[in-house]
């Protein structure tokens, strides 16, 4: 027989990648439409206050974005449910009484509340009384942050696991409050909920330069680049805030985690923060670094001599380096960019009362850059948590079925060919849908257009 691409490839690493690759394709689409939501609700309530069109004709252009970002993170998260079965059973066979509650109060508290409300929110306007279409959009936007809340506690919870005990193997649950309000939960569900404010008001101005671009420079053009970048202004100090926060709250609980992302070796005083540098495993140092003397232990310590824990007191129980060192500094890094645009940005529209065209394009190519931050934190927080699937409790070695190598791979390589090409789709629709706004629709439209609006706006 020939031999497979995939044989002789480490199954548990295989499944992994695969798991990556699903979750990764799936976050991209519930980051937008957590903050989504709240953007059109205040569109709508702008519309509400002053009647003015700009306001509506904004809210029609972003309602078809949610609609089509919605269904595609919906069809991605059953795909990555399935995985629990196939990949990952030991998860719901040591876990399960805990992990099991938690995601059907999501579908229960969350998702039933979106999907009731989406229709109305999508096709209701003019069609129920202004105040229910109002209260819809409402209801959805708080589906998506509800149901993000019971995502980010199971998460939590398996970062910094609490309130269970283990039983022939097997976590009971011994206080629900403290699972969920477990140690890390607070802190990141701050900072996701802030990453999604970011990417939308990204994704908002971005879109709108865009359309600045393209020479429209209509009402609703300016109304949706003023807010996305106004949000993004107060959001990006913020996130930058609760990143620190987090990264103490993760330097308590992880330390084998932040060891990893600092690329700090050894444990001791006076640590540098590195800037940049190619973590060398085999010699245990970094090779080419550019470093801040004593800035690592000035951040995580709050002083110069702070003793920071190293990577040498996790010999053979902490995460691959360089994945979760690069990582970090990407989404730094985009952070840090977010801040410098977002704020430029501000000050023009503030003191000059418009943009010019390299800030339209500054703006425009970074009309998806929430997508390369969230991604890099996600990678940091997910393979910064290994070998541990739940720390402490569950490796992720122990957790992985035995599906044969031949099966993870070739369905690993279909997901990433379907996932490339709806990506490509995604972001090819999206700038469709900017280039071709939705116009203000007549209260006295003939039934024929009202329809032909209805079925674009499923796109």
């Amino acid at each position: 027989m020939f031999p497979t691409p995939f044989e002789g490839a480490d199954p548990v690493l295989l499944a992994r990648i695969q798991f990556a690759a699903n979750i990764s394709f799936h976050i991209l689409f519930p980051t937008i439409t957590i903050a989504l939501g709240w953007f059109l609700l205040f569109f709508k309530l702008r519309y509400n206050a002053t009647r003015q069109e700009r306001w509506m004709d904004a809210y029609r252009l972003y309602v078809k974005v949610f609609a089509l970002t919605f269904a595609l993170g919906v069809v991605s998260g059953i795909t990555m449910s399935f995985q629990f079965g196939t990949n990952w059973p030991g998860f719901m066979n040591a876990v399960g009484n805990i992990a099991g509650p938690l995601l059907a109060y999501e579908v229960l508290t969350a998702f039933f509340l979106e999907a009731s409300f989406l229709g109305i929110m999508l096709f209701g306007f003019r069609r129920v009384k202004d105040w229910v279409h109002t209260l819809a959009t409402f209801l959805v936007a708080f589906g998506t942050t509800i149901s993000a809340f019971w995502i980010l506690v199971l998460n939590s919870w398996m970062h910094t696991p609490a309130g269970f005990e283990m039983r022939d193997g097997v976590a009971h649950a011994t206080d629900w409050f403290a699972i969920v309000f477990n140690p890390s939960m607070p802190y990141r569900l701050v900072h996701m909920l802030l990453a999604s404010g970011l990417t939308c008001a990204f994704l908002v101005a971005g879109l709108s330069a865009y359309r600045w671009l393209r020479g429209d420079r209509g009402a609703d053009v300016d109304v949706g680049l003023r807010t996305g970048v106004a949000v993004a202004a107060v959001l990006i100090p913020l996130q930058i805030l609760a990143g620190d926060m987090h990264g103490l709250n993760t330097l308590q609980h992880q330390p084998a985690k932040v060891a990893a992302m600092e690329g700090n070796w050894t444990t001791g005083p006076n640590v540098p923060l590195v800037l940049f540098a190619v973590p060398n495993t085999a010699e245990k140092r970094n090779d080419f670094a550019i470093e801040i003397p004593n800035g690592a232990s000035l951040i995580l310590k709050h002083s110069p001599s702070g003793v920071v824990p190293g990577l040498d007191a996790f010999e053979g129980k902490h995460p691959p380096v360089a994945p979760v060192f690069y990582a970090f500094r990407v989404m730094v890094g985009t952070g840090m960019l977010m801040l410098v645009v977002a704020w430029f940005a501000a000050w023009l529209l503030w003191r000059r009362g418009g943009i010019g065209v390299w800030t339209a394009r500054g703006l425009a190519a970074m009309t998806l850059s929430g997508w390369v931050a969230t991604l890099a934190g996600w990678y940091v927080t997910e393979i910064g948590r290994q070998p541990w699937l739940v720390t402490g409790v569950l490796a992720t070695a122990d957790a992985a079925s035995d599906v044969p190598v031949a099966l993870i791979g070739s369905s690993l390589a279909i997901y990433l060919l379907l996932y490339a090409a709806l990506i490509a789709a995604y972001v090819s629709v999206l700038f469709y849908l900017a280039g071709k706004p939705a116009a203000a629709m007549p209260e006295d439209a003939p039934k024929g257009k009202l329809i032909a609006a209805s079925a674009a706006a499923r796109i």
